[in-house]
């Protein structure tokens, strides 16, 4: 490629966009206006981590082995969500075949999951400050390091409580849209991955259906106006997508319970408190939004396994190994089961008989220590009237440098109203993909195809001669 054929490109990963809310998103509808717009069908399981390596590699799970966003990895025995090294996706990045052809080639990537250690110019992602006395506080990651300092004196610190819990809200998107325009415009790569998360909040809170599933939207629209227009004018190709779509659920299902009472699950306990023992368990879940993986220690297990997992109520289907394969999930990190929600259920974490004995970090935000997903998170506990005036206080003592635990959520979680996982029934709930260069359009996209268009529209040739 000769600088003249090059042509930058800007992907914008608006979680959650389905064709049911681009009606009240005007400045995004504009863009499949002016190109085309494309059903996207996703990856199982349709969740942030798979969906992202699968869009940057053009391979399934089975292939770059992001099963989820965590798994147990069986060699540390310990269940792990959101890791952040770019290492764990294998296979070669969208980067790695455009520099074939172009060694110049640059990359901004704006808080795409995977980010650290990955070959990209220029970073940014949640990274927290994790002081020596257990205190936690918001900032960012970036490379190169000067980045952090040029965006947090423009853009102030990265909102990391707005991020994720429950005071996620717009301004986070609003701070990674900015920091992205920032970069498009002070850096010039070549191509610009932004992610946005903000419609994500509220499609779980309260379902994809409601009014605050459109006010959401158009709180996304409008933030993404300038970016669009700063893309417009450096010409570059835009493109829309989003991950998976959310739909109504309101069953939560409590699969490492029903293992528990099979006598398959083991805990032990400190201080009263009791925690997953994966070491000594028979079978256990990873729970992650509609899909849990579920490992069995003796395969002797497995059918007895899958019979108490296909009986739980809000079970689809249960993957035994030919499941797994047909699904394209057939990687050795996946569960030796995988089981898949109805469309209105989804799966907790929830381990425990006695909400007494659950641990300390269950009532808190706290995504790195829970064996599992919990979107009970995005809401301050309903049941306790004065939790908003102690996370108050709690933060104050926190400012002060004082060690509090913000014990906030609730150990219910009846309140989440929307997920996502399984597939789409459809394609209203489902993914899309908008473009601005009418060249490349057709009806549907796989996820799997994205790579090969980003590497045309930035004027590259999708497989090396």
């Amino acid at each position: 490629m000769n600088d003249t054929d090059r042509r930058p490109v800007v992907v914008l990963d608006v979680v959650g966009l389905t064709p049911r809310l681009l009606p009240h998103m005007p400045n995004v509808a504009a863009v499949g206006a002016s190109g085309f717009s494309a059903g996207l069908d996703t990856v199982f399981p349709a969740v942030t981590c798979s969906a992202q390596a699968t869009l940057l590699t053009g391979t399934s799970p089975r292939d770059h082995g992001i099963v989820g966003n965590g798994w147990y990895f069986r060699d540390l025995g310990e269940v792990f969500l959101w890791r952040q090294h770019n290492a764990l996706v294998q296979g070669e990045k969208v980067w790695d075949a455009a520099r074939r052809r172009y060694p110049g080639f640059q990359v901004a990537n704006v808080c795409w999951w995977y980010a650290m250690g990955a070959a990209t110019e220029h970073l940014v992602t949640p990274r927290p400050i994790y002081h020596a006395d257990g205190r936690k506080s918001p900032d960012c990651y970036t490379r190169p390091p000067e980045l952090h300092d040029e965006l947090t004196a423009e853009l102030g610190p990265f909102p990391l409580f707005s991020y994720w819990g429950p005071t996620a809200s717009i301004a986070s998107s609003r701070w990674i849209i900015a920091a992205a325009q920032r970069i498009l415009t002070a850096k010039d790569p070549d191509l610009t991955l932004v992610y946005v998360p903000h419609l994500d909040y509220d499609l779980q809170r309260y379902g994809p259906d409601g009014p605050e599933a459109i006010a959401a939207a158009r709180e996304v629209d409008a933030a993404l106006g300038p970016l669009l227009d700063a893309a417009r004018d450096r010409g570059a190709a835009v493109v829309v997508l989003s991950e998976y779509g959310i739909t109504a659920a309101h069953r939560p299902m409590d699969v490492n319970r029903a293992l528990r009472r099979e006598g398959l699950l083991e805990v032990h306990t400190q201080a009263g408190m009791e925690y997953l023992d994966p070491w000594a368990s028979r079978a256990f879940a990873v729970a992650d939004h509609q899909v849990a993986h579920v490992y069995v220690a003796d395969s002797a297990d497995v059918p007895r396994v899958r019979d108490i997992v296909s009986a739980l109520p809000g079970v689809a289907e249960v993957l035994d190994q030919a499941g797994k394969a047909a699904y394209a999930i057939d990687h050795p990190r996946a569960g030796d089961l995988v089981a898949v929600a109805e469309p209105d259920a989804w799966f907790t974490y929830y381990y425990w008989l006695d909400d007494a004995r659950a641990p300390d970090f269950a009532r808190t935000v706290e995504i790195h220590r829970k064996p599992g997903y919990d979107p009970a998170e995005l809401f301050f506990d309903p049941g306790d009237r004065a939790v908003k005036l102690r996370a108050a206080a709690a933060l104050g003592r926190k400012k002060l440098g004082l060690r509090s635990t913000l014990s906030v959520v609730s150990l219910d979680p009846s309140c989440v109203r929307g997920s996502h996982g399984r597939l789409p029934d459809t394609p209203a709930d489902g993914p899309v993909l908008l473009c601005s260069d009418p060249g490349h359009g057709r009806e549907t996209y796989a996820a799997s195809e994205v790579k090969d268009l980003l590497l045309r529209l930035s004027g590259l040739p999708s497989r090396t001669p």
